[in-house]
């Protein structure tokens, strides 16, 4: 039960970075380089906290982090920038599609062979992806998506390098550490631009402190008691959590569109992850 509890709190919190950005930037002034900037050193301090009181470790500082801290960076910038424009559930879709075929792509170009019912997955989730960006009355910006399929990209090979190895929390602490001077000099340079606002200051220590900081300690706690095919599956969730909480809390609209893409990506995503599990049962 315990498990279940986290994991929930876990799903909530990455949708909820989704729903904190589109709130700042809709309902605040508070520009989007700031927001960023504000959340990475949130987020930083949070995890700071959590691995020097609550798990009673230090960091061990290490030169590596430094390109996985470029990526972060360009996942939270880009993921900011593009929610000028997108809805909540679109872009939390939007993100997640392009996250997973990215990480899809690259296991398939490192030698994982895909079967037949796993191909037909893969090329309906793509045929989402698309439908979703035809031209219409109810496509996303197209600037503002393709920023928020950088932030997929960038989170992506945020994820790969990840996966090399070391503890989870300590080393997400000291990425988050490291993209803060990347934050400092773009917000110094749009310094001009700047605009910040007490509501979209507490929404972005809220992205980066609860929604991030504490969101992803939940999930690297809770990640080695599952498979790996079983965290990828829960994660389908995220964009359908955001959609639903835009819908009843910003009164965004769930349109046929958007409703038919997600039924495309997210089953297409399902069908691979789960002929994946049980090649490897």
């Amino acid at each position: 039960m315990q498990l279940i509890i986290l994991t929930i709190l876990a799903l909530l919190a990455f949708a909820g970075n989704s729903l904190l950005c589109r709130i700042a930037l809709y309902e605040t002034n508070i520009d989007p380089v700031s927001f960023t900037t504000i959340r990475l050193v949130s987020g930083a301090l949070c995890l700071l906290f959590i691995v020097y009181l609550v798990k009673r470790q230090s960091l061990i500082y290490s030169q590596k982090s430094w390109r996985s801290a470029l990526w972060l960076f360009v996942y939270a910038i880009c993921f900011s920038l593009s929610y000028i424009g997108l809805s909540a559930g679109t872009g939390a879709l939007i993100l997640f599609a392009t996250v997973q075929l990215t990480m899809l792509s690259m296991s398939w170009w490192k030698g994982d062979r895909f079967s037949k019912p796993q191909w037909l997955g893969f090329v309906m989730a793509w045929l989402g992806l698309v439908y979703l960006f035809l031209p219409g009355v109810t496509a996303p910006p197209l600037t503002s998506a393709m920023l928020m399929i950088g932030s997929g990209i960038a989170w992506a090979l945020y994820t790969l390098r990840g996966q090399q190895g070391g503890d989870p929390t300590q080393t997400t602490a000291l990425n988050f550490i490291y993209s803060i001077p990347f934050a400092l000099v773009l917000s110094i340079a749009g310094l001009s631009n700047a605009n910040l606002d007490a509501f979209g200051v507490i929404y972005a220590v809220l992205s980066g402190a609860i929604t991030s900081g504490v969101g992803y300690a939940i999930w690297y706690a809770v990640l080695p008691s599952m498979k790996a095919s079983t965290a990828a599956s829960l994660q389908l969730s995220v964009p359908v959590i955001a959609a639903i909480a835009g819908v009843v809390l910003l009164d965004e609209i769930l349109t046929l569109r958007l409703s038919i893409a997600s039924i495309s990506i997210l089953g297409g995503v399902g069908i691979v992850l789960y002929f994946r599990q049980k090649k490897t049962v």
